[in-house]
């Protein structure tokens, strides 16, 4: 049982990334040997040259939980973020947006100089809405368990973690203690899964955490569910991860999204989108949806079509932040 009722609805643990945004062709692309479509990690040095050879951008704060509490905060949901920056320009940037959209942010910032700047995406949206991620996580995956707020962790109804983090050593501690915290509290753990999760020598410590019952709701798309469950497919997969984890919900892009909760099955279509412009963060506010639903003490059908409407509103425009009143349109 908790020791005292929660004040927050979800602090999440994420990178601290700033995402810098901008258009390009498929020529482009080719010509600097990016997958499209795809994310891969740079170093400081690459980043710096791809940044050169981008044209206009625009800078927000970024990485995928910090997105999702932006989403949960213009939804009206009580949310806070734990994640390292630098102390740098970037790193004011991420602090300044996460506090004015209503994000508590608090994490001190590394005084790391040059050799850990704060992180950045350098993402590269191509006419089909298709967007290519060169992410130099920099700071954020300097992140330590003494960085952790624990009495904000334990204050928190769900603890949501990403799986960016995952992989670095020290990250992954903090995160292990954060779990700890959360328990300790009663809390709900979250986790939304990512391909890098899925690599040989990280799902394997992952799959024991969820065989151990650590985690209590599962986000993940329908190929990331495949390669954890080591299944050809998606049914299989459900089916092995059903049995380890209360709530999975697994997001299918065009084809929509499902839910298993307790044995039952929900699944709903994606809303109809007049323009495709950039899917940036579609997983990320389909996510905030549902935790802010879930949180209301909805349905399982009602927090996968809040996620749904989120989704929907962030991939009419660019960038991974909602500009239209998120609030009224899921009106929880």
């Amino acid at each position: 049982m908790p020791v005292s009722q929660p004040s927050l609805d979800i602090v999440a643990i994420g990178d601290a990334i700033v995402d810098v945004i901008a258009t390009c062709d498929d020529a482009f692309l080719v010509e600097h040997a990016l997958p499209k479509g795809q994310m891969q990690l740079l170093d400081t040095d690459h980043a710096n040259r791809l940044y050169a050879a981008m044209g206009n951008a625009r800078e927000t704060s970024g990485g995928s939980a910090a997105n999702s509490m932006a989403g949960i905060a213009a939804m009206g949901g009580k949310a806070a973020f734990i994640g390292q920056i630098a102390k740098d320009q970037l790193g004011e940037i991420f602090r300044h947006d996460m506090r004015a959209l209503g994000v508590q942010f608090d994490t001190p910032a590394l005084n790391s100089g040059s050799e850990h700047p704060t992180g950045r995406c350098l993402i590269l949206v191509t006419p089909d809405a298709q967007r290519t991620m060169n992410t130099c996580p920099g700071a954020s995956h300097q992140l330590k368990a003494e960085a952790l707020d624990e009495a904000l962790i334990a204050s928190a109804s769900i603890l949501m973690l990403e799986g960016y983090l995952w992989g670095p050593e020290l990250p992954r501690k903090a995160m292990y203690r954060a779990i700890e915290i959360a328990r300790a509290a009663g809390r709900k753990v979250a986790f939304t899964l990512s391909e890098s999760v899925c690599l040989e020598g990280r799902s394997e410590v992952f799959a024991k955490m969820i065989e151990d019952g650590g985690i209590d709701l599962l986000f993940a798309n329908d190929h990331e569910a495949m390669q954890l469950a080591a299944a050809p497919s998606l049914g299989e997969a459900l089916a092995v991860l059903a049995e380890k984890v209360p709530t999975l919900v697994i997001t299918r892009g065009a084809e929509g999204a499902l839910g298993l909760q307790d044995g039952v099955g929900v699944e709903i279509p994606a809303i109809p989108v007049a323009e495709i412009v950039d899917t940036t963060g579609a997983g990320d506010l389909f996510a905030a949806g549902f935790l802010t639903a879930h949180c209301r003490g909805h349905d399982l059908r009602k927090c996968l079509e809040t996620g749904a409407i989120a989704a929907a509103e962030i991939i009419s425009h660019f960038g991974a932040r909602p500009e239209a009143d998120l609030k009224a349109l899921v009106q929880l």
